[in-house]
């Protein structure tokens, strides 16, 4: 599932690829936004983790689940 993340004070967004569901992902994010962590910490597909402060975040999208790549762009 593609997470696109939103900071304050950033230009650009962050954007990866994660394996964990959209229900599991809401909750991670849920968990962020009441104050209970302080911070969004994500791992995507080829196992880097993300970790944004909480207290920073703008939005986060969640999107469509990814679909089985075909060619060159699939590495």
């Amino acid at each position: 599932m593609e997470v696109k993340i939103g900071v304050q004070h950033a230009p650009r967004e962050i954007v990866l690829e994660s394996g964990l569901s959209a229900e599991e992902l809401e909750g991670i994010v849920a968990a962020a936004l009441s104050g209970t962590t302080p911070l969004l910490s994500l791992t995507d597909i080829k196992g880097r983790k993300v970790l944004v402060p909480s207290d920073r975040l703008s939005y986060v999208d969640l999107g469509e689940p990814s679909s089985r790549r075909v060619g060159f762009g699939a590495l």
